[in-house]
């Protein structure tokens, strides 16, 4: 079964309303969830990741900002928040540093990232060798593959050989908006994959309720 992770984002950012989001789906069989440091503070963050815990959830902290102090910033309040995992993020030589002895799954990640909403660049071969390289670092867990915000590769096809390559689990991240992808990313081997905006925008079954749209998705990753 392929991992489904809620993202309590939209456009890249975390939504004003995500303490009372997270309250509705959580009896939904949901597993994960995630947020974004853009957008949420790190008061809100510990809030968020706090409520999440409470509800028997693992929490996932994914690292959108584009200037390196950001970045790092955000990996030192995911720290303090106590979330499970940091998804993102390109500064890895200081990530491994930050994260050293948290506990918390590191997945940064492969290829060129460009810009927010972020958009990942590189040919297959090339973000395909930057997984490897990254999975190969002690301090790393998997990568977080933005495959669908990648404008010029067949993304079941780059996922396929970004999970032959890493060594760990491949996330998906990033404009999945239906069943048809979410089948295509488990045939190409990805331990999971992110929606969000999809949610909040009422393009699931269920719509435009939330919870009964997490619960689609749910049965969608179950299926396949």
């Amino acid at each position: 079964m392929i991992e489904f992770v809620f993202m309590l984002t939209h456009h890249d950012s975390t939504v004003p309303h995500a303490p009372e989001v997270l309250e509705s789906v959580r009896d939904t069989g949901l597993r994960y969830v995630g947020f974004k440091d853009v957008g949420a503070d790190p008061l809100r963050q510990r809030e968020l990741a706090a409520a999440a815990h409470d509800a028997g959830l693992e929490v996932m902290l994914e690292v959108v900002s584009t200037s390196a102090e950001a970045e790092l910033a955000s990996l030192r309040a995911a720290v303090d928040a106590g979330v499970d995992w940091v998804l993102g993020g390109t500064h890895v030589d200081e990530g491994e540093r930050l994260l050293a002895g948290s506990g918390i799954r590191y997945c940064p990640f492969p290829g060129r990232i460009v810009g927010h909403p972020s958009v990942l660049e590189g040919s297959t071969e090339e973000i395909a060798g930057d997984a490897a390289s990254l999975t190969a670092r002690p301090g790393v867990h998997g990568v977080d593959l933005l495959a669908y915000r990648h404008r010029t590769v067949d993304p079941a096809a780059l996922t396929a050989e970004v999970v032959k390559a890493a060594d760990g689990p491949v996330i998906a991240a990033g404009s999945v908006v239906g069943p048809e992808q979410i089948k295509a990313l488990a045939a190409a081997g990805a331990w999971g994959f992110t929606i969000g905006g999809a949610i909040f925008e009422g393009l699931l079954p269920g719509a435009p309720d939330v919870a009964a749209q997490v619960r689609s998705v749910l049965e969608f990753a179950r299926a396949v």
